[in-house]
């Protein structure tokens, strides 16, 4: 009966140290999909950029031909992912083009 509690005993000891706890994605930033980037178009107002995308992370308050926005993914201490999109404006306030980097862990 000893033997059978500390078999017991030691699968249960064992098995918990194998697992790790779960890590929750935490994401960061601006959040946008592949389906918001197809929306974007030149042409398009600051206005509409804005309800696409929401307010941008990062305008220059010299120079409002430019908005930045970007987002990262972050599991445990790990980067998964970075997305970076840089939105350029004409005088007229209207898209004239975009840039978009993607960083994941892989690179």
């Amino acid at each position: 009966m000893k033997q059978l509690t500390a078999l017991s005993f030691l699968i249960i000891i064992t098995s918990c140290s194998s697992l790790s706890p779960y890590k929750v994605p935490i994401y960061q930033g601006n959040i946008f999909e592949d389906e918001d980037i197809e929306k974007l178009e030149q042409g398009l107002s600051k206005d509409q950029i804005q309800f696409i995308f929401g307010t941008a992370l990062i305008k220059n308050p010299f120079r409002d031909s430019r908005w930045e926005y970007f987002n990262s993914v972050k599991i445990g201490e790990e980067i998964v992912a970075e997305n970076k999109l840089s939105i350029f404006f004409s005088e007229d306030g209207l898209v004239e083009r975009w840039i978009l980097e993607e960083f994941s862990s892989e690179d």
